[in-house]
């Protein structure tokens, strides 16, 4: 079992790949769904109509995964966020959020196999997603939680982060209101991994976790890009509240949904932006002003 499962995982990836190219050279001529029509109907959110939003209770589990755990908030996963069948997270991500069947079913079957589970007949706590090691998908220099070695419980995020964030909006959408761009969220990537580094002793700061930074679940850069479009007043209480907006639906109109290869792209220019030594000069250069003498 052992030399055959990594055989299977690498054939499947094979397959959901290049079904994932297909996926998204077929949006290029399909018809994108309408404003408005983007949630299907009979599901939550559809006609910008969210399931009511009740925060996380005593004993309730939660990630860091701010889409997740604004999911459960919502009851479109249990409100515990406990008992969850991998095999049917997938399509609620599907219909909430609006990412290609591919990813829905990639992503899922990852947390599994990363926790030595079965895809089709295990389930999960949310709070499990959170493994911090080799094999795990939570990182250091987060944009919204402490580090957990300085704070062990990730399902909270650190609101002084979230704040920071969101006031690095230079973008305007077409009514003049904020919008996160990609140089923000670069430079925010490239402080919080200085800042965390400097405050962090047990800082880890691998390849994998540094790309996983920019994509990880739902919850960093890229999907905020994507999914809400760098749109801060949509962005504000999905990241402090854990709560999806009334009427909101997600910006990606494209029937099939968002795919790793578009999705990729913007991961890919969100990491090249990322400049740990300029942000390093930065900070300097603005120690050295201030502590020059007023003339």
């Amino acid at each position: 079992m052992f030399l055959i499962t990594p055989v299977v995982n690498t054939v499947q990836n094979i397959v959901v790949f290049t079904y994932d190219f297909g996926l998204t050279a077929a949006n290029l001529v399909i018809p994108s769904r309408k404003v408005g029509h983007v949630t299907p109907e009979g599901h939550p959110g559809a006609g910008g109509k969210w399931p009511e939003y009740i925060a996380p209770k005593e004993g309730d589990s939660r990630c860091s995964c701010p889409a997740l755990n604004a999911m459960a908030n919502h009851g479109i996963l249990p409100r515990d966020g406990k008992n969850i069948k991998f095999n049917e997270l997938g399509p609620k991500i599907r219909t909430t959020f609006n990412f290609a069947s591919t990813f829905c079913f990639f992503v899922p079957n990852f947390a599994a196999n990363m926790l030595n589970k079965s895809y089709k007949n295990d389930t999960f706590d949310l709070a499990e997603l959170d493994l911090h090691s080799s094999k795990g998908i939570e990182h250091d220099a987060s944009l919204t939680r402490e580090d957990s070695a300085l704070v062990p419980d990730q399902s909270k995020p650190h609101l002084q982060y979230v704040k920071e964030l969101l006031a690095l909006a230079s973008g305007k959408d077409k009514e003049g209101n904020p919008i996160l761009t990609t140089k923000d969220l670069s430079e925010y990537t490239s402080k919080r991994r200085v800042d965390a580094q400097a405050t962090n002793p047990q800082y880890t700061a691998s390849f994998f976790h540094n790309m996983f930074g920019s994509a990880n679940k739902l919850s960093s850069s890229s999907t905020m890009l994507t999914i809400f479009g760098g749109r801060v007043v949509d962005l504000e209480p999905l990241l402090t509240e854990e709560r999806i907006p009334d009427g909101w639906e997600s910006r990606v109109r494209k029937r099939l949904g968002l795919t790793f290869a578009s999705f990729n792209s913007t991961v890919l220019k969100v990491a090249l932006g990322v400049n740990e030594k300029k942000y390093k000069e930065k900070v300097a250069s603005q120690a050295a002003t201030d502590a020059t003498p007023a003339v």
